[in-house]
């Protein structure tokens, strides 16, 4: 009868010591999620609580409850026997509540390295294609700018030459037009002045005046004589 009743004294204690870890315990939940961030499916999720917890995450989710205390979560996703991605998070409950922690599995990097298939020649094919396009495009883009400058220099050196020849022919006319003037001095003075009068009616330096009397003496128009510091133009008859 007493062992009877020490019996049942025990068993409530341990139930209350179950019901207070209970009590007591946090809950750990979150989403998994694969590098490109979708949900996973099917990855087995485990935490080191005493004894150990670990489910099947269904629809991408899992949860745990937890006591105090700090504790591993792991997670890993298998593909015919072979971890294809995996993660390890720590966390530390110090109270009672809800805990929220995402898992991102990354790609395990052995794994990875024997799915991904590199194709040296193909990759130095296509360097060799960049830089013969990139080559080509360059000898164009210089082709083209030493034409525009060809193009520019001979267009400069036309309107250069067609400045200095409207410049030459506007000398030219100017030029005539003031011989056609003295001439018309002369012939207003009944054919025959002097220099000095020629000078004041034309708004001409001495030395120009001087030029285009020699220009008309050596054509045959007019004849100059000198008299005293002077000279005296006598128109010829034509």
């Amino acid at each position: 009868m007493f062992n009877m009743f020490k019996f049942k004294i025990l068993a409530y204690l341990f139930i209350g010591v179950l019901l207070i870890g209970i009590v007591n315990a946090a809950v750990i939940y979150g989403t998994l999620y694969d590098f490109s961030l979708k949900k996973l499916n099917n990855a087995r999720v485990e935490i080191n609580t005493s004894p150990k917890q670990f489910l099947i995450a269904q629809n991408g989710t899992y949860s745990f409850n937890a006591p105090n205390g700090a504790y591993t979560i792991k997670a890993h996703l298998m593909q015919k026997n072979t971890v294809i991605a995996s993660m390890q998070e720590n966390i530390t409950i110090r109270q009672d509540g809800n805990y929220i922690l995402d898992l991102i599995l990354f790609p395990d990097i052995e794994e990875g390295i024997e799915d991904i298939e590199i194709d040296v020649n193909e990759n130095i094919v296509g360097n060799e294609n960049k830089n013969n396009i990139l080559t080509v495009f360059i000898l164009v883009s210089v082709i083209i700018v030493i034409l525009a400058g060809v193009f520019y220099f001979i267009k400069y050196k036309k309107q250069k030459r067609e400045i200095k020849y409207e410049k030459k022919e506007n000398k030219k006319e100017e030029s005539y037009d003031d011989l056609e003037q003295i001439i018309k001095i002369i012939k207003q003075e009944g054919g025959r002045t002097t220099q000095k009068d020629i000078r004041k009616q034309i708004p001409l330096s001495e030395a120009k005046i001087s030029l285009m009397i020699a220009e008309l003496e050596h054509k045959g128009i007019i004849e100059k004589i000198k008299k005293g510091r002077g000279n005296i133009i006598i128109l010829k008859k034509r």
